[in-house]
């Protein structure tokens, strides 16, 4: 991942079909055709965004659970 300076863009570089990168593009599609899940993930992000985090890790560690349970209907 790399980031611009002001941190108001990340860009993920994957291998072609790395499982990594298919996951992020399945998760990218799912929300922009699931409103539920879209709002979900939003509702987090707002949540977390409130909170102080030491580094970007901490931050999209926190993330974790709620991806995890989006992706699980995503593979379904």
């Amino acid at each position: 991942m790399v980031r611009t300076p002001a941190r108001d863009v990340q860009v993920h570089i994957h291998e072609v079909e790395a499982r990594a990168a298919l996951d992020h593009l399945l998760f990218r599609d799912h929300l922009r055709s699931d409103a539920t899940d879209r709002e979900l993930y939003e509702r987090t992000k707002h949540a977390l965004l409130s909170l102080y985090w030491p580094d970007m890790s901490a931050y999209a560690e926190a993330k974790t659970e709620v991806i995890a349970e989006i992706m699980e209907r995503v593979r379904r």
